[in-house]
């Protein structure tokens, strides 16, 4: 697939993998409006193309994602109470939810700093892969923002209340290898490892269930925000839906007939 190395966002498909990159290294990918649209119009393509089953979102240059850029946001002139709602409901918190809700495992690829809804970015994500470089900044206290994107959620689910409080009240930029400590980043690699990393890691999910993945996905995402019942009920449901698909029919006749299984992602 043919792509203009001067697009803000570059796009293409490769062995079921769609990799999303941001591609505004200049301003350490700092993610404009149009930008943020173009990422939730992939995501929401790869959760429709039964010929995508993973996604790499990753960014070219020394950062991943410094925040949102809004210097190129048109002024407004007097805000009214709702106005700042509005604009974090229909823009950060959309981008946050299409990474939350894509039917297929995303991967992050961190090659540098992920501050702000930078970071929000890499975590909501399903895998974190990051190189040795790569940083991540709740850098809006430095501002005097609340935290919005997601993060106030999403953080506390990975590192504990206490431990996220710590994150989101200093503002301490966050090295690799002490995110992987805390359960931040699945695995951290040389920088010129990380594509690599990524691509052998989306290829495998390629290869996978794809339907029972994405229920997967779905079932542990609901089980931080609802109780027991609800989640052993999702549970139940999910099972029901998979084992209709195609390639949960060909994991069990794989078992029996003692032959490693071919998924289709149907």
């Amino acid at each position: 697939m043919s792509q203009d190395p001067t697009d803000e966002i570059l796009h293409r498909v490769e062995a079921g993998v769609s990799w999303i990159t941001l591609n505004r290294p200049a301003a350490m990918n700092a993610v404009t409006p149009e930008q943020r649209e173009r990422v939730i119009t992939l995501l929401g393509e790869a959760s429709a193309d039964p010929d995508v089953r993973a996604v790499v979102l990753t960014a070219t240059g020394k950062g991943f994602c410094a925040g949102a850029d809004l210097r190129g946001a048109p002024a407004t002139g007097e805000r009214v109470v709702g106005d700042v709602a509005r604009m974090i409901r229909l823009g950060a918190q959309r981008l946050i939810t299409a990474v939350l809700d894509c039917e297929k495992p995303v991967i992050a690829a961190v090659n540098g700093t992920a501050a702000g809804i930078g970071a929000h970015l890499a975590l909501a994500c399903d895998l974190v892969v990051a190189a040795r470089e790569a940083r991540f900044i709740e850098v809006f206290v430095r501002r005097g923002l609340v935290p919005d994107g997601g993060g106030a959620y999403l953080l506390p689910r990975l590192v504990g209340p206490q431990k996220a409080k710590e994150l989101m009240f200093f503002g301490d930029a966050v090295p690799a290898a002490e995110a992987a400590r805390l359960g931040l980043v699945n695995r951290v690699v040389p920088a010129e490892e990380l594509e690599t990393t990524a691509r052998a890691w989306a290829e495998r999910l390629a290869q996978g269930p794809t339907r029972a993945l994405a229920l997967t996905k779905q079932l542990v995402n609901a089980s931080l925000d609802g109780d027991r019942t609800a989640a052993l009920a999702a549970e139940a449901a999910a099972q029901e839906l998979n084992m209709g698909t195609v390639d949960a029919n060909e994991g069990v006749a794989s078992f029996v007939e003692r032959r490693t299984p071919k998924y289709l992602g149907r």
